[in-house]
């Protein structure tokens, strides 16, 4: 078992399923018409020509010129199979942060919990298409596995590459310098902390048996001395059950200490940072092509959307009634506080998904993407509908932050929520691909141990992964306005 096993496991349908839709989807559909001609571009050495409808960086194409090099072709199968190939190696990258993460978990859970993480819907299913989601991913979980090893120079040098598979995976960079930064401030202080409590040898009895007596003035300046450093050293991070301010305090105050050491490791993460900035500056949008159609826009139901999606993915965790008890045990400890809270956030919620939920154009006009029809036949069906949502919307996140709460420090859940904010919000059209990265980094760092809830979890993405497939390949549908074959899709 291991990542061999795993390789192995999630190639023996990858290269079935990537037969079966080459054989019935020959052709370029939904973005590949843009994707396909342009990397068939890059392979004829033409890297100045650019489509304006693109509006990701050239980062995909580049990563399929090895295949296209060595096969001696660049049809679409080829292309394709650039997905095929990194959906493999993201598994295997799985594999080994779990195992990072949970370094008491034996090879085998970690084995059968990466096999079940590759059949995620929304990363299957564009396994078997030219789209950049499963790049992306991959590059931006080998990015985190290098900054967990404390290799933070390769770690930046893979996020200048996931920013340029897609541009706003530069939210994801910061997202992981941030938690290297929490881990290496936290490493440097436990060390420190264990050198302050290294007893000294005037205060033992010697080998001999014999008390070894020392001078009492000698003894009192020792200990000022042990004290005065306990004062004066760094203030150790406090553990989860302390309070979010209090964390941050403790982390501006040690980070103070190790301002050079910090500055020389992660530098390389502000330097990419400010290089995004720059360019998007110059550029005048995020995006590189379709400006217009792709607009950043204040869109926080889509956050709502977010946290209910993952907690549906997650069905089995979030909705049982273990986990609906330890939230309301959490909630009764401290009963005014957490009701006036809860009060709050929902009319907040209330507020944000009256005034800021957004029907992108392409979410109205195409019935080939299943939002469409959750829009229709769900989010739009009657105008209260979007309102009796809400508490739901509201539920999820507090699962999903009380999950994360019980393993991880209050100020990793903080910048977790603060990154998946930054990428969603200012997205305007409602795709699912988009929550892949941040479900990972959720469903990783949830430390689910019970094989059944996994096991429930697998036939919950096969389920799901058989039925868009099928629609997908052999539910094909015509527009009478527009000639071809049409398909449903994610």
């Amino acid at each position: 078992m291991g990542r061999l096993t795993v390789a192995l496991i999630v190639s023996s349908w990858v290269v079935p399923m990537s037969i079966l839709v080459n054989h019935i989807v020959p052709e370029p559909y939904m973005d590949e018409i843009f994707h396909v001609p342009q990397a068939q571009q890059y392979c004829l050495g033409n890297f100045k020509s650019w489509d304006p409808m693109i509006t990701t960086p050239p980062g995909l194409y580049f990563l399929s010129l090895p295949a296209t090099y060595f096969i001696k072709a660049c049809s679409i199968a080829v292309l394709r199979s650039t997905n095929g190939f990194l959906a493999v190696i993201c598994s295997i990258l799985v594999h080994d942060i779990i195992k990072i993460l949970k370094p008491s978990l034996d090879d085998r859970k970690a084995t059968f919990y990466s096999v079940i993480l590759a059949l995620y819907p929304l990363h299957w299913f564009f396994t078997f298409l030219y789209y950049t989601d499963v790049a992306s991913l991959t590059v931006v979980l080998a990015m985190y596995l290098m900054c967990l090893k404390k290799n933070y120079m390769c770690s930046a040098l893979l996020g200048a590459v996931a920013v340029v598979v897609r541009q706003t995976n530069i939210i994801w960079v910061l997202f992981v310098a941030c938690i290297g930064f929490l881990d290496y401030v936290q490493v440097k202080q436990k060390h420190k902390d264990n050198m302050l409590s290294e007893p000294k040898n005037d205060q033992f009895v010697s080998s001999k048996g014999v008390n070894i007596s020392s001078n009492l003035k000698k003894r009192r300046s020792g200990n000022a001395i042990h004290t005065a450093s306990h004062e004066t050293s760094l203030a150790s991070l406090p553990d989860r059950s302390s309070g979010l301010f209090s964390e941050i305090q403790s982390i501006i105050l040690v980070s103070w200490h190790l301002k050079w050491e910090l500055l020389v490791c992660f530098s390389p993460f502000l330097a990419l940072f400010l290089a995004s900035a720059a360019f998007v500056v110059w550029n005048g949008s995020i995006v590189l092509g379709a400006k217009e159609a792709h607009t950043v826009s204040p869109h926080f139901a889509q956050l709502f959307y977010y946290s209910l999606v993952s907690c549906c993915f997650m069905a089995p965790v979030h909705f049982s009634k273990s986990h609906a008890a330890s939230l309301t045990r959490s909630f009764l400890k401290n009963r005014p506080l957490n009701l006036l809270l809860w009060l709050l956030v929902t009319v907040v919620s209330f507020y944000l998904v009256h005034y800021f939920s957004i029907a992108h154009p392409y979410l109205l006009a195409d019935n080939r993407h299943y939002p469409f029809y959750l829009w229709r036949k769900i989010i739009n069906a009657h105008w209260s509908t979007r309102y009796l949502l809400v508490p739901l919307y509201v539920y999820s996140w507090a699962s999903i932050l009380n999950i994360l709460a019980k393993v991880q420090k209050k100020v990793w859940v903080l910048a977790y929520f603060l990154a998946s904010a930054a990428v969603l919000i200012p997205t305007p059209l409602i795709e699912f691909r988009y929550y892949t990265i941040p479900f990972f980094f959720l469903i990783i760092h949830c430390h689910i141990t019970n094989d059944r809830v996994w096991f429930l979890m697998g036939f919950l993405y096969t389920s799901i992964n058989i039925f868009t497939m099928v629609m997908f390949l052999f539910r094909p549908f015509h527009w009478n306005h527009e000639p071809g074959i049409q398909r449903f899709i994610w």
